[in-house]
């Protein structure tokens, strides 16, 4: 039989065991609470008339659509914090195709803003390992210039991955970046026949900073499964590529002038599933000078075709490249060839404007294998920000040259006005 003092130790150590799952419920309590206590709103909504008009459709595209996204950020727990973001996308008004995929509305030119209600993002996000960052969940990527790997933000729906991505930063000047992905959720939204790729991706970034820019190397691996209800072009098998390439991107003063420059070699190759068989080039150089307010930017970028397919980058942000106009988000098979000049201003503080900028672009398209004419385009845009508003007009105008462009380019011109709003 236990002694007094026997008995003692045996409550106090009881009264301990079960003192401890309280303090730990407690202490999780409080992490959790303090987690939530420094937890941000997620909230912007953007409002954009867009009008095409394209040869030779008989209807104009008359699209009024908004734009809202709403969703948190909490603080971190054990290393870990939580985004979560819902987007919904009403159509206003107007007359438009909104999915080439499918039959409806098709005497109009797409404009692929669809309506939908969607969770944007919904991500964990642990930074436990020194110089680490793990992303878990549906995210938003944005590599480099965002020419093989971006989030299409252009779009009212931005395309986002369902992926698990770590970011090493131990070393100051070098970054390495690994994502493995098993769909894209694409800017058609989930009810369209084109609107998720499923399948494999592993995506590799590694970028050192010299005192006279940045270098990365990169290695793309897509291995998409086919899709049912898709046209034949579209299907995703044709972009299941193997990518491997280098960037370099950089600004020096010059006295009153700084210079940009970059560029990127990559070399593309069929991969996993894909039916067809190819071994194709890209690359781009660009040389940007800016005096003041003023800037002049002078550019090729190539991708090569071999007469059945082009170079494929099926996860870029596409509407930064080949002209507003969008006329060029299938690479040719005979390739491309895009050579551009483009002026540019930015002012601050006019009359209560924070900024005020104007960018006027002029390109001339040339396949890239035979040189055949794929016609010229002019793209202009005037920006304004106010404090947490920023307004947009924007004019595309892509022109077709008779007798020497391929009948599949005809004349299009695209106008946008637009009324942004950021939390």
């Amino acid at each position: 039989m236990a002694s007094g003092s026997q008995r003692r130790g045996l409550n106090i150590g009881m009264a301990l065991a079960m003192a401890a799952p309280c303090a730990a419920g407690a202490a999780d309590f409080g992490v959790i609470g303090g987690a939530l206590s420094e937890s941000k709103p997620i909230f912007d909504a953007r409002l954009r008339y867009e009008n095409v008009e394209q040869t030779p459709l008989v209807e104009d595209s008359h699209a009024e659509t908004l734009r809202v996204r709403f969703g948190v950020e909490t603080g971190k727990a054990w290393n870990t914090s939580l985004l979560a973001e819902g987007e919904v996308i009403t159509e206003l008004a107007g007359s438009y195709r909104d999915d080439a995929s499918r039959p409806r509305n098709v005497t109009y030119p797409v404009v692929p803003d669809p309506e939908s209600e969607e969770i944007n993002r919904l991500q964990l996000v642990n930074t436990s390992l020194p110089g680490t960052t793990l992303t878990l969940g549906r995210q938003r990527i944005l590599l480099d210039d965002q020419r093989f790997v971006g989030n299409v933000g252009w779009r009212q729906n931005e395309q986002t991955f369902d992926a698990v991505r770590v970011v090493n930063k131990s070393l100051a000047a070098l970054t390495l970046d690994a994502t493995y992905l098993n769909q894209v959720n694409r800017i058609f939204g989930r009810d369209s026949p084109q609107g998720r790729y499923h399948g494999d991706g592993v995506l590799a970034n590694a970028a050192y900073q010299f005192g006279i820019g940045k270098l990365s190397v990169f290695g793309y691996w897509l291995d998409f499964d086919a899709e049912t209800g898709v046209p034949a072009a579209l299907n995703p098998l044709r972009v299941s590529t193997e990518t491997i390439g280098t960037r370099f991107a950089g600004e020096r003063p010059l006295s009153k002038l700084k210079v940009a420059y970059a560029a990127t070699f990559a070399r593309q190759s069929d991969y996993g599933s894909n039916p067809l068989s190819f071994d194709l080039d890209y690359y781009s150089l660009e040389l940007t000078g800016t005096y003041r307010q003023y800037s002049v930017t002078l550019g090729q970028e190539v991708m090569e075709g071999n007469g059945t397919v082009g170079f494929a980058t099926p996860l870029a942000t596409m509407h930064r490249f080949h002209g507003w106009a969008d006329k060029f988000l299938t690479t040719p098979a005979n390739g491309i060839d895009d050579r551009y000049v483009g002026l540019g201003y930015t002012a601050k503080g006019v009359a209560k404007l924070d900024t005020l900028s104007a960018t006027l672009v002029y390109r001339n398209f040339e396949s890239e294998r035979l040189a055949q004419d794929l016609g010229d385009e002019v793209d202009l845009q005037l920006q304004a920000k106010y404090q947490r508003f920023v307004g947009l007009l924007k004019v595309a105008l892509y022109e077709a040259h008779e007798g020497r462009t391929p009948a599949a380019y005809q004349d299009t011109t695209k106008f946008w006005v637009q009324l942004e709003y950021v939390w």
